[in-house]
């Protein structure tokens, strides 16, 4: 089974009203499945370096009506990519971005930059390149090396998700 993004956030303690970033939101699976979680009065940030996908995120979202999801057009290589103020958010997602991204560690530090202190971090990504489907083989950032990353730039690990056969998860807390 692969990884299901509202079985996901559930894992997540997401609240009515929190303030929440998608960083490599892509198609915005998550990020509509965060819009719902916060509900009206929450906030999601959507940010991407594809503006088509982003385009498609906001059309998607209005088909669910789910309008409070702001999308950020980035490159996530960039120190403070997300343009978003220090310590402003109350939960940071990456899903299946970070095999993408070259500078990875400018990436954790984004989301440790923007995240209020207390603030918590779900990553979630590809296990497996599932005959194709996913990331080259070569490109797989695996489970130990990933949370290796994230703890290097002063995240504490809370627990593991359950994401799936072809996924991995867990949260972090600043």
């Amino acid at each position: 089974m692969f990884s299901n993004p509202e079985k996901n956030i559930e894992q997540f303690n997401i609240e009515p009203g929190m303030s929440v970033v998608d960083l490599g939101s892509g198609p915005g699976y998550y990020s509509i499945a965060l819009g719902k979680a916060v509900g009206p009065s929450g906030k999601v940030y959507a940010v991407d370096i594809q503006k088509e996908l982003l385009s498609k995120l906001q059309s998607d979202a209005a088909n669910v009506g789910v309008y409070n999801i702001k999308v950020i057009w980035e490159d996530l290589d960039e120190p403070k990519s997300s343009t978003l103020h220090d310590q402003s958010v109350d939960r940071v997602l990456i899903a299946n971005t970070l095999f993408q991204i070259e500078e990875k560690d400018t990436l954790i530090k984004e989301a440790y930059r923007i995240l209020k202190p207390g603030g918590k971090f779900l990553f979630v990504d590809w296990r497996d390149s599932y005959g194709g489907l996913g990331p080259k083989h070569e490109d797989i950032v695996k489970e130990d090396v990933a949370k290796t990353i994230v703890e290097s730039h002063n995240f504490h690990f809370e627990k593991d998700i359950q994401t799936g056969e072809h996924h991995y998860g867990f949260v972090v807390k600043k």
